[in-house]
């Protein structure tokens, strides 16, 4: 396939885009195999700076194309013989929805024009075949395809759980038979010591469990597992989580909601339901650790999905390491990427798109929400900003490197990803001080967040940053990073004023009283 037979127009001048927070822009609109390009045009007053606007047409979510003077053609009569003559003052509008929640209207002269742009960005943002996306075509300069890729973590992974004994698993598959699997209990068996306890959380909820036994899976018999306790703490995951995103999304792009019905919609999207939700879980896995001093096995139905979710989540909470930017990068690679989340098919579309496919699920979305909670709560404890977490949520569903790219290693590897494209982390980290937070000091101990709900609160930074300006917070973070860095307050002098450890607290009630029977 070439790209060329896609593009059935390549430029057009003249065209308006729109766009909340810049001025609207005229100038000349291109379209490559990969990119809209909108580049201004002069001004009358003989200034020569231009604007260019770049979108990865990966990243649009959804189309909507509406077209004026439908009456394309007029008839006339020359020489006795009827004639159609274009009308010149024949437009469209394109609006493009992205994936990473921004809204785009392109004002087109030409209904032709229009229609082919539109059927251009339809059949580009659609190609099915990972090795034509643009990962496989991006060669920033300065940057080595083998720079950031990290080396297989397998034998430093099985280390680490060795330390914490934190386990993560799919669900065992024991059937409606009582099928039994020698292997999975003589694991579970060695991970015990001797008087030593265990807890399994299953993220599904009890029925599910159930139903998924009679379908082949399961949960782990209690005869056949001496010394492990099962909890269930079901999470949404699929298509509840995603249609949850939807409505987040259409109430916050809705201008004209009164206060109360603005509320009623934040309530009924449930999303802040399953922040608290993912934040409980893994506080209850990260007690079973620290509080019981106990083994614990997180698994669902795959182990792809809300398991890594808790499991990752969980790590933040009791590993200062892991709220390095270092760090961070580290955990994200071993408990999402390596782990197989199906970016691929969990990502392929945002909350616009009029596909609805049972396979899409913002998992990765509630992680990254779950972290802002706790950076938020705990300001002074992680070394990364907002910034470095809006990144990643961007990447995951459209981007330049190939680090989110397929769905496992197994796919990875077939496509060549390590080998030809290039990685986030590379990128990241060449532009670290950006992502950096600049009241960071190290903290040694657990964080344990509340989850009451005035203390979880709606990522605007993320849902709202389209909509509403964020100057002013931004001016303020860059006059807080020049006091840090001219040394006029120090992040341990910040820690006095504002102590970051609040005072543990359980913050799963009901999951420590399950721990005690």
């Amino acid at each position: 396939m070439e790209f060329a037979e896609l593009i059935k127009t390549a430029t057009v001048d003249g065209v308006v885009l729109s766009c909340p927070g810049i001025q609207p822009v005229r100038g000349t609109l291109c379209i490559t195999s990969h990119h809209l390009l909108l580049s201004s045009q002069r001004r009358g007053d003989g200034e020569q700076s231009r604007i260019e606007l770049w979108l990865l047409i990966r990243n649009v979510d959804a189309l909507e194309k509406s077209v004026q003077n439908l009456s394309w053609f007029q008839s006339s009569w020359t020489n006795g013989s009827p004639r159609e003559t274009r009308l010149t003052n024949a437009s469209g509008t394109i609006t493009l929805k992205c994936k990473d929640l921004k809204v785009l209207q392109l004002e087109i002269p030409g209904m032709e024009e229009c229609l082919n742009i539109a059927r251009s960005i339809e059949a580009l943002s659609s190609v099915e075949s990972v090795m034509m996306t643009y990962p496989f075509f991006y060669r920033p300069q300065s940057m080595r395809l083998e720079d950031g890729w990290p080396p297989c973590v397998l034998k430093q992974y099985y280390q680490q759980i060795a330390l914490d004994v934190m386990l993560r698993s799919s669900q065992p598959l024991v059937g409606p038979n009582r099928k039994r699997c020698p292997e999975d209990e003589l694991l579970l068996s060695a991970v015990l010591d001797r008087g030593d306890r265990g807890f399994i959380l299953d993220t599904r909820s009890a029925q599910a469990a159930k139903q998924a036994h009679m379908a082949g899976g399961g949960t782990e018999h209690k005869a056949s597992y001496p010394g492990w306790k099962r909890l269930h703490r079901p999470l949404e995951r699929g298509r509840p989580l995603q249609e949850s995103f939807v409505r987040l999304v259409e109430a916050c792009n809705d201008p004209s909601l009164s206060m109360d019905r603005w509320l009623s919609k934040l309530e009924a999207s449930k999303w802040l339901s399953h922040v608290k939700e993912a934040l409980s879980t893994a506080c209850l896995a990260a007690q079973c650790v620290e509080r019981e001093e106990a083994c614990i096995l997180v698994h669902g139905a795959e182990g792809t999905d809300t398991t890594l979710l808790v499991t990752a989540l969980a790590q933040v909470i009791l590993d200062p390491d892991c709220r390095t930017l270092a760090g961070f990068q580290g955990l994200l690679e071993r408990e999402w990427i390596q782990a197989g989340h199906p970016f691929s098919l969990r990502c392929a579309h945002s909350a616009y798109s009029h596909a609805r496919l049972k396979q899409e699920s913002p998992a990765f979305l509630l992680f990254l929400d779950c972290v802002w909670q706790l950076g938020r709560q705990f300001p002074l404890s992680l070394e990364f900003s907002e910034q470095l977490l809006l990144t990643l949520f961007e990447h995951s569903y459209a981007s330049p490197y190939g680090t989110f790219l397929c769905s496992n290693e197994k796919e990875r590897k077939l496509c060549e990803v390590k080998e030809k494209t290039h990685s986030l982390w590379a990128g990241l980290n060449r532009e670290r001080q950006k992502y950096l937070n600049p009241l960071y000091t190290r903290n040694p101990l657990v964080i344990w967040p509340t989850v009451e709900p005035q203390c979880v609160l709606l990522w605007q930074g993320l849902f709202l940053r389209w909509i509403r300006s964020s100057k002013h917070l931004d001016d303020a973070w860059g006059e807080i990073q020049i006091i840090v860095r001219n040394g006029k307050i120090l992040p341990e002098q910040s820690r006095e004023s504002a102590p970051d450890q609040i005072p543990a607290r359980d913050v799963s009630e009901a999951g420590t009283k399950e721990l005690a029977t």
